[in-house]
């Protein structure tokens, strides 16, 4: 059970597997997973809203319905037409989504990754976000469900040949870096400082916030004071820092509770809390109920 904390390419072909009339479009590998017609509602139903880990990098088109999955922290609001791609160790929870929604699916293993990209990396997948999504205008999710085609197609093919198929991936990348520069351009020239750094830090706390829960750290690697960063947070966001922070410390502990065998001591001290006493009584003041009886939910 311990290994399912983390979402990944072999356990989504296991989830799969037992779903034989959905995997007609699918090709899915140890390094790779290129999905003509993701059933989201199959996902949803084995991880409802429990956060999961991805091992992988992921990219998906919705080409039909809605969805509102909770992205490192974030509430996310996609519609028919939008990208989003989910970086390695991004934490994704599933939540409210229509019951029709489906999507054009892509998940690349780091080596694959190297091996199709080689030495010059797409700033989009450098590493610098862990998430971003965006519209697609009509040609350009065309284009790019034709490039997804060929992947797929080609993937499928016996005795394939290995340089098409990375040199195809690297143009399926390199086009989706293409358009989120320009969609980043266009949205940090209507972004003020203060949404900037929001932004920012938030993308901190994902990465950082399980373990460390000190004001001050963010703030250092913002260049901003303490005291100026708490003020800015409430300002943009509505809610205070620490309860950003928080939320983060919260979704990794019930990562941790659902889908490891990890004691609660374990937990504690690899989450770097006092003792496990300070722990229970964090999360129960958080969620309501104690860390076991989460766990048997």
């Amino acid at each position: 059970m311990a290994d399912l904390q983390h979402f990944t390419l072999s356990q989504l072909k296991q989830l799969l597997d037992g779903q034989n009339e959905q995997l007609t479009n699918n090709y899915i590998s140890q390094n790779l997973a290129v999905a003509r017609n993701v059933q989201i509602s199959i996902i949803k139903r084995q991880f409802t809203r429990t956060p999961v880990i991805m091992d992988e990098m992921r990219i998906l088109i919705v080409t039909q319905g809605w969805a509102n999955p909770i992205v490192n922290l974030m509430e996310r609001h996609l519609m028919t037409g939008d990208l989003i791609f989910v970086g390695v160790n991004g934490i994704l929870q599933f939540q409210e989504a229509a019951d029709n929604v489906k999507g054009l699916g892509f998940s690349i293993s780091n080596d694959l990754f190297n091996l199709a990209i080689g030495n010059r990396i797409p700033k989009a997948f450098d590493g610098h976000l862990r998430d971003f999504h965006f519209h697609l205008q009509q040609h350009e999710m065309d284009f790019l469900d034709q490039l997804h085609h060929l992947i797929y197609i080609h993937t499928r093919e016996e005795g394939h040949n290995s340089q098409t198929t990375l040199h195809l991936i690297s143009a399926y990348l390199w086009y989706i870096d293409n358009l989120w520069n320009k969609q980043e351009e266009a949205y940090q020239q209507t972004q003020t400082r203060e949404q900037q750094l929001f932004s920012k830090f938030i993308q901190l706390v994902s990465e950082h916030g399980y373990k460390n829960r000190n004001i001050d750290f963010y703030a250092s690697h913002l260049y901003i004071s303490p005291r100026y960063m708490s003020t800015l947070i409430k300002k943009v966001s509505g809610k205070a820092a620490k309860e950003w922070i928080d939320d983060a410390v919260i979704t990794r502990i019930k990562i941790e509770l659902k889908h490891t065998d990890k004691q609660v001591r374990q937990i504690s001290d690899e989450m770097e809390f006092p003792n496990p006493s300070f722990f229970c009584k964090f999360f129960k003041r958080m969620t309501g109920i104690t860390p076991q009886d989460y766990r048997t939910l």
